[in-house]
């Protein structure tokens, strides 16, 4: 005697299919993640700037921040220039503002006659107010 079905059934049909939706979260997480940290990695120039005592932010209202690296190179904030274009910079900021203050940043092992011919130039452009940035000395 059988109590059970004579008919035989079979089982759910394997799924072929992959799921993406896990995929697709993992995906837009991870573009979130490089989509913050990227300008944070690329928007730093590393100086070794020399250290003093004295060494104060200053709270000009207005002013160009130029870097000279090791190798002599100059940029303007984070972006690499040349002599006519910062020639060209320095006087359009002397044209709006004569008092423009330039926070000049210069690697400790560029030689002085590189910072001297920064300084020329800026004074050749019009403006007259720069400040040396230096990190606070440790005590």
């Amino acid at each position: 005697m059988a109590f059970g079905r004579l008919e035989r059934t079979t089982g759910p049909q394997p799924m072929s299919d992959i799921n993406m939706t896990p995929l697709i979260d993992v995906m837009l997480v991870l573009l979130v993640i490089f989509m913050i940290t990227a300008p944070l990695m690329t928007s730093a120039l590393k100086l070794d700037l020399p250290k003093a005592e004295g060494a104060q932010p200053s709270d000009a209202p207005q002013s160009i921040s130029l870097s000279l690296d090791a190798q002599g190179q100059m940029f303007v904030g984070d972006e690499k220039v040349d002599e006519p274009t910062l020639r060209a910079r320095v006087a359009q900021a002397a044209r709006l503002n004569p008092m423009t203050e330039v926070q000049l940043r210069a690697d400790r092992s560029v030689p002085y006659g590189r910072v001297a011919e920064l300084i020329g130039l800026v004074q050749t452009g019009g403006l007259s107010r720069i400040g040396f940035v230096a990190e606070p000395a440790k005590p």
